[in-house]
């Protein structure tokens, strides 16, 4: 029965029974949220989205697009469309959260939706946010682990296929649903199931994401209103635990409910693009910065070597990307920019650095090797010959926002900064830093906005 026990779990759940650590977890998890949906609204897919939808189908404006700098009419719109923006604009740059035993991004679809119902049906408390929110991220990682890695590896999404559940459980638990309720909503959620691997590389990837947090919002909405579905939606025989994965543990996990925190294992991206080309990248940012402390020169690199796992090329096999999306998924880019700029934030996976003639070239020096029996998907070797013969080596087992080697509160913050200032400037975003990183003690979210 594990949609009666999910719902009854989420139910249930009050901000008292989380530990101190799942709470400073859900905050980490929002403000990196938030400065990656405010960073992400600079990017076309949500401009172009906005376009689309607000003056056609937009109804009156009660919650806020995160990164909007324009006039009041550009920075609310109705709730499900807020929640669309916000979505894509989150996830656009690739730079938001991951859980990384199921590679889900968990918070840019529960927050967009919490965030948008906060502010159109308020007030409602810091606490109470975070409650929903947990409950959310939760319900989505619980579900992934029950059916990771058939899932993924026969093509889902499964950020925006178990996202839209969680984001139905959150909001569901922010609206007060009960346990049959709640039922109903993880049915409305689970039948809108979203998002395919062949997108990855284009702006319909964000799109998974803005559509499952609107899914899962309209789940929970629909539910309160007498909205009927299965009861049993997740483990029946044609439920989405059997359609969408040869195999499912769901009552396993979740018996763990409560006990096992999964957002206490959520981490954090130094580096927006593929997860998977995060240890390349980390080894080729200090081969830069140790070849520049001996006067070498990035110039007169010879040949890059890699060895990963073979599921990093099967994601992120992009020999000759032409566009900054295209780029997020090619290991062979992932170790040019690392190289040439000793850095990779979003200035390097624009469309214009994607095509220079320098990236390019470095590009193609890049030959990959795959190894499963040393190497899993969160390790990689990184191997420069130079024109001179020496070789520089790393071998990266932890990379830098892992959970053995994770970003620290100074570099979250910075990484927040960063973003939004190109967005709103460096004034606001000091104020934005300020008011999501004490959203725990906030009366109402709604006020949010104003702070910034």
């Amino acid at each position: 029965m594990a949609t009666l026990a999910l719902a009854s779990w989420a139910t249930n759940l009050t901000y008292s029974d989380l530990t101190t650590s799942v709470v400073d977890s859900a905050v980490k998890s929002i403000y990196n949220w938030a400065g990656c949906a405010i960073g992400g609204y600079g990017q076309d897919a949500p401009s172009i989205a906005q376009a689309t939808t607000q003056a056609f189908f937009g109804g009156p404006p009660t919650s806020s697009i995160l990164g909007s700098n324009g006039s009041i009419g550009d920075t609310y719109a109705d709730a499900q469309l807020a929640a669309l923006i916000n979505g894509i604009a989150s996830h656009i740059d690739d730079y938001d959260d991951t859980h990384l035993e199921t590679i889900i991004h968990p918070t840019g679809v529960v927050a967009s939706a919490l965030l948008a119902v906060a502010e159109w049906q308020g007030p409602v408390t810091g606490e109470d946010f975070i409650t929903a929110l947990v409950a959310g991220i939760e319900a989505e990682c619980k579900l992934g682990l029950s059916v990771y890695p058939q899932h993924y590896d026969i093509g889902w999404h499964i950020t925006s296929t178990t996202g839209s559940i969680g984001a139905a459980v959150a909001v569901g638990k922010l609206i007060g649903l009960n346990t049959t309720q709640m039922q109903n909503a993880i049915g409305v959620a689970s039948t809108q199931v979203v998002g395919m691997q062949v997108f990855f590389g284009s702006m319909t990837k964000s799109f998974h994401v803005g559509r499952a947090t609107q899914g899962g919002m309209l789940g929970a909405l629909l539910a309160k209103n007498g909205y009927t579905s299965s009861l049993e939606a997740l483990e029946a025989e044609y439920g989405w635990l059997h359609v969408v994965s040869t195999r499912e543990n769901a009552t396993a996990y979740f018996d763990q409910l409560g006990k096992v925190w999964e957002i206490e294992k959520n981490t954090f991206k130094p580096f927006p693009c593929g997860i998977v080309m995060h240890p390349t990248i980390d080894g080729a940012i200090q081969i830069h910065n140790e070849s520049a402390s001996q006067g070498k020169s990035v110039s007169s690199i010879k040949s890059i070597n890699l060895v990963v796992n073979s599921q990093v090329l099967v994601l992120t096999g992009k020999t000759a990307p032409t566009t900054g999306l295209e780029g997020k998924f090619s290991i062979y880019h992932a170790a040019a920019v690392g190289l040439l700029y000793g850095e990779a934030t979003p200035s390097q996976f624009t469309d214009e650095v994607v095509n220079n003639a320098t990236v390019v070239a470095m590009r193609q020096k890049v030959n990959v090797t795959t190894n499963d029996a040393e190497y899993n998907t969160a390790q990689a070797l990184v191997t420069v010959e130079f024109d001179d013969g020496s070789t520089v080596e790393k071998n990266i087992v932890h990379a830098i926002g892992s959970l053995e080697n994770p970003m620290t509160e100074a570099d979250l913050k910075k990484k927040f900064i960063d973003q939004v200032t190109k967005q709103i400037g460096p004034a606001r975003a000091e104020k934005a830093y300020a008011a999501f990183t004490n959203i725990g003690n906030m009366t109402d979210i709604g006020a949010l906005r104003t702070l910034y």
